[in-house]
């Protein structure tokens, strides 16, 4: 009876092990809930700004919100100008890239293996100098075979001269001992046509040797066009292909084979190709004087002529090309730069020689009081007004005459900005 008894206090001890777990998993639903809430309650907060941010419902406060917050506007900046002397009063101002006058890239006039490269990017070569060898032993061996044809042609027409000078003295003793009865008539003919063959064989061996030397010449041509000359005086500015590498003719390179070995450029003659608005080419003639400020060279200018207007307009863009060509071009110069031609007015008016600021008229902005003003940024790149009287608008640039002083950032691209926007500045 006892064993019972027993049994039953163990299995209470047992159950008074257990660990009731279902409190815990209550109270970990109770936070995921406050967890949820909170979360959706900051999502709103944050689409809420927003909303009233870019409807302008905020208005000035917005600068007291913190800035992580805050959507900052992507801007560009552009660098206010200072122009003196005759760009200041330049009737037309474009941009365009430099360019060689003479560019070309030099390859091949037949297939052939690169064997050998005499030069190195950024030599001076001269017209007809050798830039690189295509393997050609071939040739030289069909040369030497052309060659020792010729030879032996010239021999065979100087042995000719002989037989035909020994058939005419055979063939003019024939024709006396016949006339003195002394020949026979068959003995005659035969001496008047062995002459007679020999001067004709004489004309064939003439041919042979004229076909023997053209073919001489053929291969030499073969063999020259193993050999890339540099076809004017230039730089050269790209070197396109190795010892090693195949060459194709007519620039058809591809993954078989290179089309060119180097590129050659005429730096002593460069020249800048600019877009002209199609509503300012009026006032640009051929032979007008120019200034040419490029942008790898600070604090100096190149003068220009205008060598050639393209009478090609672009529909897309209202623009008309423009050849300026440089006349002062020195070592600092390079084709694929950057640069802005100011065409000059006519000779004979009065320039002002005093520095003038000017800016692109797009980043100009009218309050309702007829006020102008541009926006800047301070160091915390937030958008800051500044007014600003102006002067002539010219080609897209327009006069400040108050307001600036060159050479600071402004806004090129205004938007609906406010006083304190966050900014966020372009590449």
């Amino acid at each position: 009876m006892t064993q019972p008894s027993s049994t039953q206090e163990s299995r209470d001890a047992l159950a008074s092990l257990r660990i009731n777990r279902e409190p815990e998993v209550r109270r970990s639903g109770r936070w995921w809930k406050v967890l949820l809430f909170l979360a959706l309650l900051g999502a709103g907060g944050w689409f809420g700004y927003k909303y009233a941010n870019e409807n302008g419902m905020l208005g000035d406060q917005a600068q007291w919100v913190p800035e992580i917050m805050q959507n900052r506007v992507e801007v560009r900046l552009e660098t206010v100008k200072i122009q003196k002397g005759r760009s200041a009063d330049a009737v037309v101002v474009a941009t365009g890239y430099l360019e060689s006058r003479r560019q070309a890239r030099i390859g091949a006039r037949a297939a052939g293996q690169v064997d050998i490269v005499t030069f190195e990017e950024g030599d001076k070569v001269k017209k007809g100098d050798v830039l690189a060898e295509l393997e050609h032993k071939d040739m030289e061996a069909s040369l030497a075979a052309s060659v020792a044809s010729v030879a032996r042609a010239k021999a065979s027409l100087e042995e000719q001269k002989i037989l035909i000078e020994q058939a005419k003295v055979d063939y003019q003793r024939a024709e006396r001992l016949w006339k003195a009865r002394s020949f026979s008539k068959a003995e005659y003919d035969l001496a008047k046509f062995n002459y007679r063959s020999a001067v004709a064989r004489h004309g064939s061996l003439k041919t042979e040797l004229v076909l023997a030397d053209a073919r001489r010449k053929q291969s030499e041509i073969l063999r020259e066009n193993m050999f890339i000359r540099a076809p004017f005086n230039g730089t050269v500015i790209s070197k396109d292909a190795e010892v090693g590498e195949s060459i194709l003719p007519g620039g058809m390179g591809g993954g078989s084979g290179r089309g060119s070995v180097a590129t050659i450029a005429d730096l002593d003659h460069l020249e800048i190709e600019c877009d002209v608005q199609e509503d300012y080419i009026s006032r640009v003639k051929e032979g007008q004087e120019t200034d040419i400020a490029v942008d790898a060279v600070q604090d100096k200018k190149y003068h220009g002529v205008v060598r050639k207007i393209i009478p090609m307009g672009d529909r897309a863009r209202a623009t008309i090309k423009v050849q300026v060509e440089i006349k002062d071009a020195d070592s600092l110069l390079f084709p694929e730069m950057a640069g802005t031609v100011f065409f000059l007015p006519e000779k004979g008016m009065e320039i002002n020689d005093e520095p003038r600021v000017f800016c692109s008229t797009s980043a100009i902005q009218e309050d309702e009081d007829g006020n102008k003003f541009v926006w800047s940024l301070d160091p915390e790149k937030r958008a800051i007004k500044i007014s600003i009287k102006t002067g002539e608008d010219r080609d897209g640039k327009t006069e400040i005459t108050e307001g600036l002083k060159g050479k600071e950032k402004i806004v090129a691209n205004p938007k609906e900005l406010t006083e304190g926007t966050p900014l966020k500045v372009s590449e």
